[in-house]
Parts: C-alpha cells; structure tokens; sequence
C-alpha cells in the first residue's frame, strides 16, 4: 500500500482579517477627535476664539494621529494588495497590531492632557514605535521564502516593502531620544515620514 501524496497548504484567506482591520483603523480615527475637548467657557470667561486657540497643541496632536494612522493603514492596504493567503502565526501579528492601534486614541489624549511631559511623550512614541514594528514583522513574516505571497514575486519589490515599514519605527526612536532633551519638539520626527514615503527608494513598480 503506497504513500499517501502530502497535500500542500494553501493557507486561510484574507478577507476576515483585512475587514476586521479596516473596522479597528476607522474606529481608531473616528476616536481621535474625542482627544479634543473646550474647557468650560463659563469658568474661563474669554471668547471662543481664545478657547479655540488655547487648544491648538489638541489640534495639532489629533492631525498628526489622523495622519499617521493613516499611513499605517496605507502601507498595511498596499501589504495586503500582494499577499494572498494568512496562517495562524501571521493572523496573530495582525491581531497585535490592531492592538497598539487602538491604544493611538489613548497615548494621543496623553500628550495632549500633559503636555510638554517626557513621560507622555515616550509613551506615544513607543506606541508608534510597536505599530510600527509590527507593520514590519507583518510584511517580513509574510514575503520570507515568498511564505504568503506569489513565488514570482519580484526581490526588489520585496526589499522597497522592507525599507517603507521601517520608516516609523526609525521615525519613533528618533523621537523618543528627541523627548529626553526636549519633549516639546518630540512629535516633529514624525513629519519627517510622509516626506520620506515620497521619495522613490521607498517605493516600487506596481504599488499601490
């Protein structure tokens, strides 16, 4: 009685874990702008003009957030594009992910109720440097041995992956050493990632 063949394993698919990840990111956006809040104009007794003005550092934390979690949803959208099939080990790094995601809302009201803090700020940006971690570990895990993407998959494009994923958590270091000197210029590191993004290095033919 002969061998049974071993039949290959073609992985799970994607769709449950690219729909899970599109609610967790637009819930994590939509969250954001409860980070802003006036105070009581009331026990202030000044126009709003000046309780608007007075919230500026709010407003600008809540753009820079919006912003950044949108990139991640973008490099996770055009990471997702190529790769064709998950496993339990690749769900859980997008489960992780999705994790510190949801926690954006929360380190972002941190540095805006206590501001100028270095605490605060480090706190947010080792968030930011996990989100960003794990973008990487996602595309690493998923093109190593072209596991969860096409074989004919061309090196280069793999490689533009790698480098684009590392932009944040690069960014985040950058501004977690920023935060020990002065907290209050800690957030600028990360302008620097869309600027970065728009060079070609950090992109390749077919991206999306």
């Amino acid at each position: 009685m002969g061998i049974k063949p071993r039949k290959m394993t073609v992985g799970l698919g994607t769709n449950r874990i690219e729909g899970l990840t599109d609610g967790i990111f637009a819930f994590s956006m939509t969250l954001l702008v409860m980070t802003i809040n006036l105070p009581d104009p009331a026990a202030h007794l000044v126009p709003l003009s000046q309780l608007l003005i007075s919230q500026s550092d709010k407003f600008y934390n809540y753009g820079l957030s919006f912003v950044l979690i949108a990139v991640v949803w973008l490099i996770h959208h055009q990471q997702f594009h190529v790769i064709r099939r998950t496993d339990h080990s690749h769900l859980w790094i997008n489960i992780f992910l999705l994790m510190f995601v949801a926690l954006i809302p929360f380190s972002t009201s941190l540095i805006g109720d206590y501001p100028r803090s270095a605490a605060a700020e480090i706190f947010f940006d080792l968030n930011l440097f996990v989100v960003g971690s794990l973008l990487f570990l996602n595309w690493a895990y998923a093109t190593l041995g072209h596991r969860l993407v096409d074989s004919e998959m061309e090196e280069e494009r793999i490689r533009s992956g790698w480098r684009r994923t590392l932009v944040m958590p690069l960014a985040a270091l950058l501004a977690i050493g920023l935060a020990f000197f002065n907290p209050a210029y800690s957030s600028y590191a990360y302008l620097l990632i869309p600027v970065i993004l728009a060079f070609p290095y950090f992109r390749s033919r077919g991206d999306q």
